[in-house]
């Protein structure tokens, strides 16, 4: 347990407890010591009454040096300057002034610590002077350590509080830092989840087009159908039926596609133009797996079981997985060879991206690229992991193609 501890207002709270232990520790010293001394001398009740006040209010007041240090060491200094001289024992309440002064010079108020300091030794020398001569308590060389004991102490304390002031920077920096972290994480994380909201709306709004086209197109074709002879009216009441759920079909595509550029146009920034270029997805991973090698890694596919028709997002979603790990392995990795497998079963999409790099330094501190394929996969409902193996790094994701994205958009 410290006695003097600094550090945030966190830890100050049990300094209590220790100003009670450092006061009950000083007063069982000092005035063990001053019974001690009461073997080999007499005095007055006056002046044993007075003395033991002294001795107690120097004592009671070190409860209280962190809420007032300079007034606690003024008290304890006047309590040594009135005991010495009128009491006949010699008790150690010298001790209860050098922890005060301590506590002064620590808590920041050098300045008045130094002075009273010099105070006390101005004190000693001038109630030594009016000594007569063999009568002193105190030689000369006596008062040349008592001196360097207290400029020792006062050069201690201000070298503390350097350290403390220190670590506290330190500390503030620190939470700085991670404070600072957690912000860049949420915003990459953020960012990321709005492009993935545009893909999304990118590739529904593909679909619903093709919806409302299809059935813009039959309706024409309803439309210029002539009724065969051999029809009955039950056939009739059948295209009939079928033309008002292919119209109803249309308008309820025309107004899902309204809705989704429109919230489209939001989601998209100002200097953004809607994408040209085909949706992204796994059949365009020969191309990706090309674009690698031309950056000199060796890299391979590899497909268990048997392959089947994605979900536009969901086959987006596996398409930005394989492109980011492969990006990092090719700029951070420092690896030879690479191998994507995709793994298909009944229930999920298993993607998995192994290099023979020299992995990561911190698991735990992932940059924002893996943070944004873990938002993936979560967007989904799967799960993303990324760790060291014995032979380099692998990234392995589990994309579920149950409900909402299973079958056919």
């Amino acid at each position: 347990m410290a006695l003097f501890p600094t550090g945030p207002p966190g830890q100050r709270r049990s300094s209590r407890a220790n100003d009670l232990a450092v006061t009950l520790a000083v007063a069982a010293v000092v005035l063990g010591g001053a019974l001690w001394g009461m073997r080999n001398t007499s005095e007055s009740f006056w002046q044993a009454v007075t003395g033991w006040s002294l001795l107690g209010v120097g004592c009671v007041a070190l409860h209280f040096r962190r809420r007032r240090p300079i007034s606690v060491a003024v008290v304890t200094l006047l309590a040594c300057a009135v005991y010495y001289p009128i009491s006949a024992n010699d008790a150690p309440v010298m001790l209860a002034f050098v922890i005060a002064l301590y506590t002064a010079a620590v808590d920041g108020r050098f300045a008045a610590a130094a002075a009273l300091g010099v105070m006390a030794m101005l004190l000693v020398v001038y109630g030594e002077v009016l000594q007569e001569p063999g009568q002193r308590k105190v030689d000369d060389m006596a008062i040349v350590m008592l001196a360097g004991w207290l400029l020792s102490l006062l050069v201690l304390a201000r070298a503390q509080r350097t350290r403390a002031a220190y670590v506290e920077e330190v500390r503030q920096r620190a939470l700085a830092a991670e404070r600072e972290q957690e912000a860049r994480a949420q915003q990459s994380a953020s960012e990321e989840r709005l492009r993935i909201a545009r893909e999304l709306h990118d590739v529904l709004g593909h679909s619903v087009s093709l919806i409302n086209v299809q059935s813009s197109a039959a309706l024409h074709r309803l439309s210029k159908r002539h009724p065969r002879p051999s029809e009955d009216a039950a056939d009739g009441a059948k295209l009939a039926t079928a033309e008002e759920a292919l119209e109803a079909v249309k308008s309820t595509s025309k107004h899902a596609l309204d809705e989704l550029r429109a919230t489209l146009g939001m989601l998209r920034r100002a200097d953004e133009s809607a994408p040209t270029a085909p949706t992204a997805g796994l059949d365009r991973l020969p191309e990706l797996l090309a674009g690698a090698r031309s950056a000199g890694l060796d890299v391979r596919a590899e497909t268990v079981g048997t392959p089947r028709p994605l979900p536009p997002p969901l086959d987006l979603a596996a398409y930005r997985i394989v492109q980011e790990s492969l990006t990092n392995v090719t700029r951070h990795a420092r690896a030879c060879r690479a191998t994507v497998t995709l793994l298909y079963s009944d229930e999920d999409l298993r993607v998995r991206i192994d290099d023979d790099g020299q992995g990561s330094s911190d698991e735990s501190a992932h940059g924002s690229g893996i943070r944004g394929m873990a938002e993936r996969a979560k967007a989904f409902g799967g799960e993303l992991t990324a760790r060291n193996t014995a032979d380099g790094f692998r990234v392995s994701a589990r994309l579920p193609l149950g409900p909402p994205f299973e079958g056919e958009l």
